[in-house]
């Protein structure tokens, strides 16, 4: 019996496990046969995946009622776990631009931390959405994806584990629809482009990614990006993703040779397009004073809503920080 889900530095907010089932293996339900194999996994959670079409034996969505037979490929897809620690709710200013007994949209500002983890156990989006549902009964904050802390905007939270189900299964099948605005450095010979390519950790810098060209180092990814605006040294793009790997879009650009404007991890601190006069390396030094951070905002979201079955759309602003930016860009190529 095989388990194959992801590893641990790659994982998103899902989990994927495999299962071949031994030949000598009893007669037992499918959902007794899971829980007993995966640790921590409540029965509960299990028909929760079901229902969302995320337990899959020979490639067939499974009922709770299905007995496993020897040999059996059994497959699901789990949210990602309870966290190890208590979640503390803080009362936090967030953005919510939509909310309802199943999700919750929120358009997250640049420099807040989406969950918990190591050197950010209080003051994240998710102690703030504990916070805001404190009064509803049985709902909880649970994520089903992420954006970094200095990247804004929209992102979804399920509040119940059906939800979180099967958003969590949408993500694995690479069916949400998901649209970024990056100002990256330097210009591009087309209006259009993919980028492809394995994402993993770097084994320069751990904390950065790195495009691989097999699986045996990352996992596999797609960026589609169009050309929005020109600026000569710098252009502003929007960026499609078709999977959803950490720093996707940061690794992605630098790659290719078009690091994020003031990316610090990714190179796009310095100016890497340009003249060389001191009044050009003000300017520039000025843009990164008004931005603080790398040039990219979550735009769009849009997926099928777990309960009504209907397809829902959420956009969002680019916030002012990064508008400024485009503005004295613009100003300033109107001038060349």
């Amino acid at each position: 019996m095989e388990n194959t889900d992801l590893p641990e530095e790659e994982k998103e907010f899902y989990e994927h496990y495999h299962f071949t089932v031994d030949p000598g293996q009893q007669v037992v339900r499918i959902d007794r046969f899971l829980s007993d194999r995966i640790s921590g996994v409540s029965r509960s959670k299990i028909q929760s995946a079901m229902d969302a079409n995320a337990v899959l034996v020979n490639d067939k969505p499974a009922k709770p009622s299905y007995k496993i037979k020897p040999r059996d490929e059994i497959s699901i897809v789990l949210p990602y776990p309870p966290h190890e620690f208590e979640l503390i709710a803080e009362d936090i200013p967030v953005n919510i631009v939509y909310e309802d007994n199943d999700i919750i949209i929120i358009n997250k500002e640049a420099g807040m931390v989406v969950h918990p983890g190591f050197g950010n156990f209080t003051g994240t989006m998710l102690n703030a959405l504990l916070f805001h549902l404190e009064d509803e009964k049985d709902a909880q904050p649970l994520l089903v994806h992420r954006i970094d802390k200095d990247t804004s905007g929209i992102l979804v939270v399920a509040k119940n584990d059906a939800s979180q189900a099967k958003l969590s299964k949408y993500f694995f099948d690479h069916i949400i629809d998901r649209k970024y605005l990056a100002l990256v450095w330097g210009d591009f010979d087309e209006d259009e482009g993919t980028i492809t390519g394995y994402i993993g950790r770097s084994v320069r810098n751990r904390m950065m990614m790195d495009i691989y060209h097999d699986e045996e180092h990352g996992r596999y990814a797609v960026t589609h990006y169009r050309v929005v605006e020109r600026f000569r040294y710098v252009t502003l793009l929007e960026c499609e993703l078709e999977t959803g790997r950490t720093h996707q879009i940061r690794a992605h650009m630098r790659h290719i040779g078009h690091p994020l404007f003031n990316d610090a991890l990714y190179g796009g601190d310095r100016i890497l397009k340009g003249t060389t006069f001191s009044k050009y390396r003000q300017f520039v030094e000025n843009c990164f004073q008004l931005m603080p951070r790398q040039a990219l905002h979550a735009k769009s979201l849009g997926f099928i809503h777990p309960s009504t079955g209907k397809y829902v759309f959420f956009d969002s602003e680019i916030p002012d920080d990064m508008m400024s930016v485009l503005d004295k860009w613009r100003n300033y190529a109107k001038n060349l």
